[in-house]
């Protein structure tokens, strides 16, 4: 059996090659040659998987090491007797740190205090949700809107859309979709971008296309707006002119923890070994995290995460790297995009660390029991 798996697949040879063999190939080279003689194909969501790239070839079996899959023609498949898997959830906590440690450095150098605002949440589902319990934890009030959840389920604090326009942040976490009532491509676009109230701050994990990146470029100054990106329209090929605007802009990493990488292997290796009906004997096995106790003596929800987020994971490094482009003359953007995503350092989940405080607030133990991250006394 010889299967395709992208080169930045984590233990890709490991898994896979108990099943054939594996031959690794960067994501945005994988075309219709590379695949003609292979029966299996592992992706990530660079690499678009269609008639295009299948036909006349002998693959019955793709999987997306992603939690998205916008990148299938899953009707393609379908039609095809092609048995597709997603690896939903893989790296649904990885986003939420991110997430956090990217709002905290905001607001920690405009020094606001997180209680005093309001979040609205795009998309309830997996990583919806994980921030909708520790913005709650943190004592913000969110608003809500997910309107396949809303028909699914009729619970009343699922709002349309323009309820949300008035809260402080606005953060997305939705499929991307081109057509049907959920169309999600370009869901912010100038009317909804203009009807924000100046100050936003926007945050946008899920796919680049969700949001109009031209036009928020066109009004991001007008509308004093402070954006986190970690996706972007036609990446590698981002707008550099809203890289220099945006507060954060990362490359496509937010769920790039080891954790979540693995996770996403794994899944797809369980639904191979199901195909090949063969036994699951490969289990990861991931290094021990040294030196994981943090000391605090505050009892700060601000100070004691941010020293978090400084120790574990400091998302501004990650930005300052996307941002070097600027004084790189040597590599185009697209270059430098895609091989910060190759080369991305070793991150690990909060759920690895520990917090050392002499005295356990109760307020406090609650917000880091909602990012995982446990309490010792000293």
């Amino acid at each position: 059996m010889k299967i395709i798996v992208d080169e930045n697949i984590a233990f890709a040879t490991e898994a896979f090659s108990q099943f054939g063999n594996v031959e690794l190939v960067h994501g945005r080279k994988i075309n219709n040659q590379v695949v003609r003689d292979a029966d299996v194909l592992i992706v990530r969501s660079i690499t678009k998987v269609s008639k295009e790239l299948l036909q006349n070839t002998k693959v019955k079996f793709v999987g997306t090491a992603t939690i998205g899959s916008d990148h299938i023609d899953k009707d393609y498949l379908s039609a095809n007797n092609i048995i597709f898997t997603d690896a939903k959830g893989c790296n649904a906590f990885a986003v939420v740190e991110y997430f956090l440690a990217a709002l905290f450095k905001l607001l920690s150098s405009e020094n606001k205090n997180v209680k005093d605002l309001s979040i609205g949440i795009i998309g309830v589902g997996d990583i919806g949700s994980k921030i909708e319990n520790v913005a709650t934890a943190l004592g913000m009030k969110t608003f809500l809107s997910d309107p396949p959840l809303k028909r699914k389920s009729n619970d009343p604090k699922f709002l349309e859309i323009e309820k949300l326009f008035q809260a402080d942040i606005i953060t997305l976490h939705t499929p991307l979709t081109y057509s049907g009532v959920d169309k999600t491509f370009h869901l912010l676009d100038y009317e909804k971008l203009s009807a924000m109230k100046n100050g936003t701050i926007i945050i946008n994990t899920s796919r680049g296309e969700v949001v109009d990146n031209k036009v928020l470029n066109e009004l991001i100054v007008e509308k004093q707006f402070k954006v986190i990106l970690d996706v972007w329209e036609n990446e590698p090929n981002i707008n550099l002119e809203l890289l220099q605007k945006v507060k954060i802009g990362t490359p496509h990493i937010a769920g790039y923890s080891l954790e979540g990488k693995t996770n996403g292997t794994k899944i797809i290796y369980d639904a191979l070994s199901d195909f090949c009906n063969a036994e699951k004997i490969w289990e990861p096995i991931l290094p021990d995290v040294i030196d994981n106790v943090i000391e605090s003596n505050s009892i700060s929800v601000a100070k004691i995460l941010n020293q978090i987020f400084d120790r574990i994971y400091d998302v501004e490094q990650d930005s300052d790297n996307l941002k070097n482009i600027f004084s790189t003359e040597s590599k185009n953007v697209a270059q430098h995009f895609d091989e910060l995503r190759k080369n991305y350092p070793m991150r690990r989940e909060f759920n690895n660390y520990f917090i050392s405080m002499k005295k356990e607030d109760e307020e406090v133990k609650s917000i880091l029991n909602a990012i995982r991250i446990k309490t010792i006394r000293k």
